[in-house]
């Protein structure tokens, strides 16, 4: 119950942030949202990892044994950390989540924060979660959905700080306390989380690393 409580508490506000950063001044949902948060310019990271891990998907259903030389393993060796980021344990359920959570967050990260910045806060965050799981939590498995988390946790850090509505920066803060709990009851999409708002702050304090004006204006 208490990891479904924080799964909706990184989710809702999480969401929130990303329709706050896409279209502001208007009420948008499903199918013209992805269009809004997908318009040209296309976000180039954000294409590229969409495609990679697509590929990979197609790949490790084709050949599964793929998934047994890129996920974290016991005892495994350090770049396991890495490369579990390219492949899901979890089959076609994890894999289609993670790609439409992929889809909805990055581009809009990218916008915001840039296209190298956000791919830091992505890898840092990922392979931070995975090295801890790799280390002790949990030495069995594999998916980009950490990452993702990083990428969640930076924008709602980055919102709380320098959102223009304070309600949101309120409920935005859900999200490193979300990761918090998620961290003592040892689930490694909490060390994502808390490593992207860690790198949150950092990238709200940068004068000029976080597009803000995002925030304020929608394009039509």
């Amino acid at each position: 119950m208490l990891l479904y409580a924080c799964a909706a508490a990184v989710v809702v506000p999480g969401m929130r942030v990303l329709v706050a950063a896409t279209a502001p001044a208007e009420q948008v949902a499903g199918p013209q949202l992805v269009r809004r948060i997908w318009q040209r310019p296309l976000p180039v990271v954000a294409s590229v990892l969409v495609a990679l891990m697509t590929a990979m998907a197609v790949v490790q259903t084709i050949a599964p044994a793929v998934l047994h030389h890129l996920e974290r393993v016991p005892d495994g060796p350090w770049w396991r950390a890495p490369s579990a980021l390219l492949v899901e344990s979890s089959g076609w359920i994890q894999i289609l989540f993670n790609l439409a959570a992929l889809i909805a967050v990055a581009p809009v990260a990218e916008r915001l924060f840039g296209p190298v910045r956000m791919l830091v806060v992505y890898l840092v965050s990922g392979i931070a979660a995975q090295a801890v799981s790799l280390a002790s939590w949990s030495k069995h498995g594999a998916g980009n959905s950490v990452a993702i988390c990083g990428l969640v946790g930076a924008l709602a850090v980055v919102y709380a700080l320098r959102g223009p509505d304070p309600a949101l920066r309120k409920l935005a803060l859900l999200v490193p306390l979300a990761g918090i709990v998620l961290c003592a009851i040892t689930n490694n999409h909490g060390v994502g989380v808390v490593v992207g708002c860690v790198l949150g702050v950092g990238l709200a304090l940068w004068e000029g690393a976080v597009d803000l004006e995002a925030w304020s204006t929608a394009q039509p």
